[in-house]
């Protein structure tokens, strides 16, 4: 990761001193931190997070990455008006941003190089806007930008997958690794749903609430005594309580709902207390999100909280899906042509069509399109760790999620560029 230059170094220092001058007696922070009700108001095109940006002497704003070098200008001028997922990957012999194996946050799962993947050019590519270079992510900066606040992540195991790429990525703008911990002590798995890492420093939380649908998912005890699975197409799911106590908000769900139960609608959707016979997926995925964004319209102040919801992650299975002998071992490059590139699932659509409808405002983290490039990023058969000698099983392979570090961090820059270029926008 690029090092800051010697004079944003006294910069920060100095921020240091006056921000331990704000101190309340208590230890908490004055009304210039969001937890304290900063207005954070913004609307779909003009989303400002409040930041302690430094601006160089010819008043330019230094937010870290290339945004300090030479070109600094220009690439923040392209950011204005750019598209930040129209574009292609490019190699980029600085990439990965932190170093494979490196972070402890990486759970089992995605971690491809340390379950004996070996090929490493998937590491080396850059997501590159055709109309402009997003920022080098710069995780000083971005934990400046949320000094005071809680980022919360909701959704299922692909957010899992962000999430844990969002604490390596932070992780590499503390010079003091200990000052990063999980509040209950708890090692990151996928049995656990909910996770809470403070940064000391910055007094400020970057958190995981498992929620495969966010809606409510029940039981239901059948004629012969057992129990079966329900999805409340129209009640928010419970873990919604902590999701009002967050200042930034990722939402996603997608990848449950092509699940079999899910997808065949059979005694599993209800309404009230009337559960369909048969009721069709995407009709039942239209009225969840539906429920969705009534509830942020109801719960969330505009002012104060920010809302993105991550679009779905493509899949790059051959000859079969995730339950049915889908592959994608072998592959070490993404695709650069074809009309797989093209591919726009309607859950996406639908997406649109509901945010589109809302009163308040949400990010649409569209990273569909990026996604469809990356076939070679899966951990496909190096999804678990095995023991030396022991053959890896390409029985079962894992053509959904993504090898850390990879393709997720790509997801977390264009949230950091997001709020880069909205904050330019504002300026």
């Amino acid at each position: 990761m690029r090092q800051l230059s010697p004079k944003l170094v006294m910069i920060r220092e100095i921020w240091g001193c006056l921000l331990k001058m704000r101190m309340n007696p208590d230890g908490g922070v004055d009304s210039g931190d969001l937890g304290s009700g900063e207005d954070l108001s913004y609307n779909s095109t003009n989303v400002e997070v409040s930041s302690e940006n430094e601006k160089d002497q010819s008043g330019n704003l230094e937010s870290g990455g290339d945004l300090n070098g030479n070109g600094g200008d220009k690439l923040m001028e392209s950011l204005k008006s750019c598209d930040l997922y129209k574009g292609t990957w490019v190699k980029d012999e600085e990439y990965p941003i932190y170093k494979a194996g490196s972070c402890p946050y990486v759970d089992e799962a995605f971690d491809c190089p340390g379950n004996g993947r070996k090929d490493s050019d998937y590491l080396k590519w850059r997501w590159k806007p055709n109309d402009c270079d997003l920022p080098r992510f710069n995780g000083t900066d971005f934990l400046t930008r949320l000094r005071g606040k809680r980022l919360m992540l909701v959704g299922d195991s692909m957010n899992r997958n962000q999430f844990e790429s969002m604490l390596c990525l932070l992780r590499e703008g503390l010079p003091d690794k200990s000052k990063m911990f999980e509040i209950h002590g708890r090692r990151i798995t996928k049995g656990r749903g909910y996770y809470v890492f403070k940064f000391v420093d910055y007094k400020c939380s970057v958190e995981f609430v498992r929620s495969h649908f966010l809606v409510k998912e029940g039981v239901r005890i059948n004629a012969q005594g057992s129990s079966n699975p329900t999805l409340s197409i129209d009640v928010i799911d419970k873990t919604a309580g902590r999701w009002k106590r967050a200042d930034i908000l990722v939402f996603n769900t997608g990848h449950w709902w092509t699940h079999g139960k899910t997808a065949r609608g059979k005694n599993y959707y209800k309404e009230g207390d009337y559960l369909y016979p048969k009721f069709d997926a995407v009709e039942a995925y239209r009225r969840a999100v539906r429920t969705w964004g009534k509830w942020i319209d109801k719960n969330v102040n505009p002012k104060k909280q920010l809302v993105f919801y991550r679009g779905y992650s493509s899949a790059h299975f051959r000859g079969g899906d995730w339950d049915s002998g889908g592959t994608c071992n072998g592959e070490t490059e993404p695709v650069l042509s074809g009309s797989i590139l093209n591919n726009y699932p309607v859950k996406m659509k639908i997406v649109e069509e509901v945010i589109r409808e809302m009163k308040n405002p949400v990010t649409l983290l569209n990273v569909t399109s990026l996604t469809n490039f990356r076939k070679d990023g899966h951990p496909s058969i190096y999804g678990k760790n095995v023991t030396a000698g022991v053959r890896v099983s390409t029985r079962r392979q894992d053509c959904s999620h993504w090898c850390l570090p990879g393709v997720p961090d790509a997801w977390n820059e264009l949230i950091y560029a997001t709020l880069v270029q909205h904050r330019v926008s504002k300026n």
